[in-house]
């Protein structure tokens, strides 16, 4: 167990490290300066208001950006839609990949546009190469870009700036300045670590045994290295990161894991920089370690004790290694579980229903919150959400009209925060509410019965609506209803939030700054962190916990009684 927390201490700390000059590197290239360009950054930046054209030169406000944002979406998705649908008639098919059902065909293109990566396929079994390069990665390009350029847009109308305001050079920027050049380089280390890189279809090889085997290979470092940069979790291998060419060993695992969670925490600083509050973005920071620091003990903790399996057998106390790779170690899944969901990440280096029940709390707690570190730009809207609430609550509290960076939070910002923060809760609870009133859709689709069984079905629609991706297995979830129900989750816990959010930053760009007082609530405080934290937690309980204790709870109380 100390080699597990020294391990998870060692790899959040590295990645804090990478993540300041990473955040100065985005406000540099999401926020640029013309009088401080290179050459070659006036080149770049020259050649996007070429390609976009006078659609560049607007100046949008947040419903101009917003719609960009959905069309831009929408777009997207009607491209990939075609190429999923017809990928058996395109190039790049070296092992005769075939049509797609339907229903599997909208689930997957819109996990993949909501950043989500849901799969309910195998990868090596299902799509041809070009699929996967020209459909799924480029939505794991693009749809990572969306949410950065939302949180950057977000930061200009929060800090006040005047900087012009548009999606379109916004997502180029993105893509191809910030996450590109970054996925070049990881991607350069996962090839050296080993991971394949090739055009070729699957191998054939014959075993020692004399038996032939298939073995899946394909572009699997590309695609992996922005699976994780993204926070998109999708595998190239049904399998995802426990696959040996996803995942080879030790070195890319610490690669990987530290790619889940960079750009989130580079996406804070950058927010810090734009609105020139950096002590406030250093609390906000703060707040997330905190709790990323409590669910990694918590987990460690909780999977250090043996599987429920032995608990009654004579042997030896030991960690539980049901569903662990044990090349990675077991120290490493419980860190790498908490970075994916605190992250809205997804891939996965162990199977989450072999947890012991308390550390299958732990990924639902993260992406019940989904704000620690959250999805890249979009998690930090979604605790910019908590932080309005509670600074609402704590101006009701004492009696004067609240404010936030020197902005008066009043009820139009409220109408706008309250949407924003219940539609997650509404989605899960929702949808668990339909699928158990029906047993074909729910009940019949679960391989394991009781209560485990039913914290199958609630993380199928927690990751869902956290635009998360990560599965708890041991769910036929590849039918009609869970396709179309978790689609359509998707779709709504991605794009509403973001449209309240944006909505609630281009309001308080329109007022007036109001100067400081004695009774005004700093932002930039200790005391400050604590309401944000207590507000996540305290909100985060009362939704959640009673499903909480028909699932994972329940489990585990029936485990003491054996």
């Amino acid at each position: 167990m100390i080699y597990s927390f020294l391990l998870a201490i060692a790899v959040l700390g590295l990645s804090i490290l990478i993540s300041l000059p990473l955040g100065k590197w985005m406000f540099k290239m999401m926020c640029p300066v013309p009088d401080l360009m290179g050459p070659a950054h006036r080149k770049v930046e020259g050649f996007f208001h070429k390609v976009i054209g006078r659609a560049a030169e607007a100046d949008q406000n947040w419903k101009q950006y917003t719609v960009s944002l959905l069309i831009f979406n929408t777009i997207m998705f009607v491209v990939v839609t075609g190429v999923l649908a017809f990928q058996q008639f395109l190039p790049l098919n070296p092992d005769g990949q075939k049509a797609i059902e339907g229903s599997l065909i909208f689930n997957t293109v819109t996990s993949f546009v909501t950043n989500t990566n849901l799969q309910h396929y195998s990868g090596e079994s299902t799509l041809s190469y070009f699929s996967q390069l020209f459909g799924i990665m480029w939505l794991q390009f693009v749809s990572a870009a969306t949410g950065l350029a939302a949180v950057t847009a977000a930061s200009r109308w929060l800090g006040g700036s005047r900087e012009r305001n548009n999606f379109y050079l916004d997502m180029c920027r993105a893509t191809f300045l910030v996450i590109l050049p970054v996925a070049a380089i990881g991607a350069t280390l996962l090839v050296l670590c080993g991971l394949p890189m090739t055009f070729d279809g699957a191998a054939v090889v014959h075993t020692l045994e004399g038996a032939v085997q298939t073995i899946a290979r394909g572009p699997v470092a590309v695609e992996v290295i922005i699976k994780q940069l993204g926070t998109n979790g999708g595998g190239f291998f049904g399998p995802n990161s426990t696959h040996p060419l996803e995942n080879v060993g030790f070195y890319s695992n610490i690669i990987e894991c530290i790619s889940l969670v960079i750009i989130p925490m580079g996406c804070v600083w950058m927010f810090g920089m734009i609105t020139k509050h950096r002590k406030h973005a250093l609390v906000i920071f703060a707040v997330m370690t905190a709790l990323c620091l409590v669910k990694l003990g918590c987990a460690i903790t909780f999977e250090s004790e043996p599987a429920v399996a032995l608990h009654d057998l004579p042997v030896a106390e030991a960690s539980n290694l049901e569903g662990k790779e044990l090349r990675l170690g077991a120290g490493a899944s419980p860190l790498w579980a908490v970075f994916t969901t605190c992250t809205s990440n997804g891939s996965v280096n162990s199977m989450h229903c072999s947890l012991n029940p308390l550390t299958g709390l732990i990924p639902l707690v993260g992406m019940w919150f989904n704000i620690t570190f959250g999805g890249i730009g979009v998690g930090f809207l979604g605790l910019f959400t908590y932080i309005i609430v509670g600074v609402f609550i704590c101006g009701m509290m004492v009696g004067r009209t609240p404010e936030y960076l020197g902005k008066k939070v009043e009820t139009r910002e409220m109408k706008y925060a309250l949407p924003a923060l219940l539609m997650h809760p509404l989605c899960i609870l929702g949808g668990m509410a339909i699928f158990c009133l029906i047993p074909a859709w729910g009940r019949d689709t679960v391989l394991n019965p009781g209560f485990h069984g039913f914290t199958e079905m609630l993380y199928e629609f927690t990751s869902s609506s956290a635009n998360n991706g990560s599965g708890f297995e041991g769910l036929d979830d590849n039918t009609v209803p869970w396709n179309i129900a978790c689609g359509l989750v998707m779709l709504i816990g991605r794009f509403i939030p973001i449209i309240f959010q944006l909505a609630i930053c281009g309001s308080l760009f329109a007022k007036k700054e109001v100067p400081e007082t004695v009774g005004t609530l700093k932002t930039d405080t200790a005391l400050f962190g604590v309401v944000i934290g207590g507000t996540v937690v305290f909100i985060g309980a009362l939704l959640f916990l009673p499903v909480a204790v028909l699932g994972p709870i329940a489990e585990y109380l029936t485990t003491l009684v054996h």
